[in-house]
């Protein structure tokens, strides 16, 4: 074996493994660098120049998105994952095509493990069970029947009130 042929074996691989993670790296970043980044449950508005006609939303099940007029865009996270917006104009010329990425909210928020189950709560200032996706479908359906419980109640009460 010659002394090339050892030396691509010993550190050729490790180095075409690193700048394979460089370039990955750097589409990320000029990714993110034009990503709409939302929340799940939050909403984002955003001003565009040129009054939009029509909306166009490659996955609605990650984002929802409304016009509130010609002019405001609003964006809604709904799921975990990215997606795309295109927004075009009276020409049906395209005026915004953007990804949109949706994250977890993790501010003021703690997650418990308990071996895989992870139940996730609303710390602000006390902590409350809330809903996340991914967490112990127990604990999460639980959570999402009182939750609905509730608004049947208060939809009850304000029309009893009528």
């Amino acid at each position: 074996m010659g002394v090339g042929n050892f030396w691509f074996q010993k550190f050729g691989i490790a180095i075409m493994l690193m700048l394979t993670s460089l370039s990955a790296l750097a589409e990320e970043t000029e990714t993110s660098a034009t990503a709409v980044t939302v929340t799940v449950d939050r909403a984002k508005v955003f001003r565009i120049e040129e009054a939009a006609s029509t909306v166009i939303v490659g996955n609605p099940f990650i984002a929802d998105v409304s016009m509130h007029d010609r002019y405001t865009v609003v964006v809604t996270g709904k799921a975990y994952g990215s997606t795309n917006l295109v927004i075009l104009d009276d020409a049906n010329e395209p005026i915004i095509d953007e990804i949109i990425t949706v994250k977890a909210q993790d501010e003021n928020t703690v997650s418990v493990f308990r071996n895989v189950a992870r139940t996730t709560y609303s710390c602000s200032p006390g902590c409350e069970p809330t809903l996340r996706l991914g967490d112990n479908q127990a604990a999460f359906a639980s959570a999402a029947e009182q939750s609905s419980t509730r608004s049947e109640l208060a939809v009850k009460a304000a029309g009893a009130g009528n």
